[in-house]
């Protein structure tokens, strides 16, 4: 196959248009050109293809989404069918199409109890900003038109529009651009490695709920109008909270009576051995944020579950709710969805998740704390991370870490695509998010790249002297 894409692909003139022409999210351009962009061709399971012909094992699922893996011809069919019978038509104007609603149909059937009613989106971004009008919207139906302020996590990711960034933690985020907009604020996040020193991870979970309320409390409880929050959040490295946290998060929301938003557009569908990861830590949010999984990535579509509590009043008492996009219900990603969940379901791959290939994930990712760079391995259903350190010690907290200018981190990354290996970093924690199809087998040869890589880097932070003593 190396022989066949190298002779059908020009990669040096794919890049120079690249260049010339496309600008990437989230990239430093001029860094890019300089370098060329690494040209991705076709994907087959768990496993995707260069121009150059390097074939590479997909351990973040394109980006935490492709859950059903590549290549899979009965949704392109369904995708085919859709667009032959009616490739768009909007939803504005008293219309609807069949795809749109047996979709919301299906994800009321297989969302917790609360959710009866489903508002359709092209990203989990535009989902996020949906939340925010829903949310200001059902306070000020009811008469509390001071209550508009949402509470967030440092460190989170809610997208990159202007809501979803300023809802996000990401400092980067906000420096560009004059975010967060007015009435966004943000409390610590649940990470025990940063924060609970000194504390049981129980006790830690309970500590890092309470920033909530004491937020709460600062910002004035008649002003709080909800929370929102990854059950685990992704692009922040992985960071899994204790099993107390969300279980407090709720009783503090019950308490004030604010709205608790799930952003859910990496940890459902599967990703956690749920189609909901609200149920595996059992929360009952008003709002669900959903996008990536819904369709495996094969065609954009997000959107928000929208609970009982909420929906009754926007539907009952709101009148005209003056928002959509014109792509809300396409009726040719409602057709991948659908398809992507009857493959979701007819192969069990979620009950494979919880109870198979999820545990042995568990087992075997932890098994790379015994190497002298891994300080602290963990994971949960299908994503998993490693803390890269300089010097290891019996407590996680002890552990000295690099220099962050080092960059260690997209060192180790760098050795995983020149290798083989599609393993994500996130300053120094290497992080994975592979799709559910993957297999016990095709987990032992993923654990055997990430090792043969951690190998490499090992070898080379220690001939440029960044180890302890050198």
């Amino acid at each position: 196959m190396t022989i066949q894409l190298k002779e059908l692909y020009d990669t040096a003139a794919i890049q120079k248009l690249d260049t010339a022409h496309y600008m990437h999210p989230f990239t430093d351009h001029k860094a890019l050109g300089a370098k060329g962009a690494r040209v991705m061709v076709r994907g087959e399971g768990i496993y995707l293809w260069d121009s150059e012909g390097n074939k590479i094992l997909d351990g973040m699922s394109g980006l935490w989404c492709v859950n059903v893996g590549y290549g899979r011809k009965s949704i392109s069919d369904a995708v085919y069918r859709q667009m032959e019978t009616l490739p768009f038509y909007n939803s504005f104007f008293n219309t609807t199409n069949v795809p749109a609603v047996l979709l919301a149909n299906k994800l009321s059937a297989i969302s917790p109890a609360q959710f009866n009613h489903v508002y359709f989106t092209g990203s989990g971004s535009e989902a996020n900003d949906t939340n925010l009008r829903m949310v200001r919207r059902y306070w000020d139906v009811l008469g509390y038109k001071e209550r508009h302020t949402i509470i967030s996590r440092h460190n989170s990711y809610h997208g990159s529009t202007v809501a979803g960034a300023s809802l996000g933690g990401m400092t980067d985020m906000h420096a560009q651009g004059g975010l967060p907009i007015p009435g966004i604020v943000h409390i610590g996040q649940p990470n025990y490695l940063e924060s609970g020193r000194g504390m049981t991870e129980d006790a830690f979970g309970i500590e890092a709920a309470s920033w909530l309320e004491q937020k709460i409390l600062e910002v004035g409880p008649d002003k709080v109008a909800a929370f929102i929050g990854e059950p685990v959040q992704g692009a922040g490295g992985v960071i899994i909270p204790p099993a107390t946290y969300w279980p407090e998060i709720q009783r503090i929301c019950d308490k004030y009576g604010i709205l608790l938003i799930a952003d859910e557009v990496i940890c459902g569908f599967g990703r956690l051995g749920r189609w909901f990861s609200s149920e595996l830590f059992g929360i009952r949010p008003d709002l669900i944020t959903f996008a990536k999984g819904v369709t495996s990535g094969y065609i954009p579509l997000g959107g928000v579950l929208v609970g009982d509590r909420v929906a009754e009043v926007l539907i009952g008492q709101g009148g005209e709710f003056n928002h959509g996009f014109t792509y809300s219900g396409h009726p040719v990603a409602c057709a991948a969805a659908l398809e992507n969940i009857r493959i979701l379901e007819e192969e069990k791959l979620i009950e494979r998740v919880a109870d198979d290939t999820g545990p042995y994930l568990k087992q075997r990712f932890a098994e790379l704390a015994d190497h002298p760079l891994v300080g602290y391995a963990d994971s949960c259903g299908f994503v998993a991370g490693l803390n890269l350190v300089r010097t290891k010690a019996g407590n996680p907290h002890d552990n000295v870490a690099f220099d962050s200018e080092l960059g260690v981190g997209m060192v180790c990354r760098g050795h995983m695509f020149g290798n083989g290996m599609i393993m994500r970093a996130v300053g120094d924690r290497m992080i994975i998010a592979p799709p559910l199809v993957m297999t016990r087998e095709q987990i032992d040869e993923m654990i055997a790249l990430i090792r043969h890589c951690l190998d490499l880097t090992y070898a080379d932070v220690q001939q440029r002297g960044w180890l302890q003593g050198e």
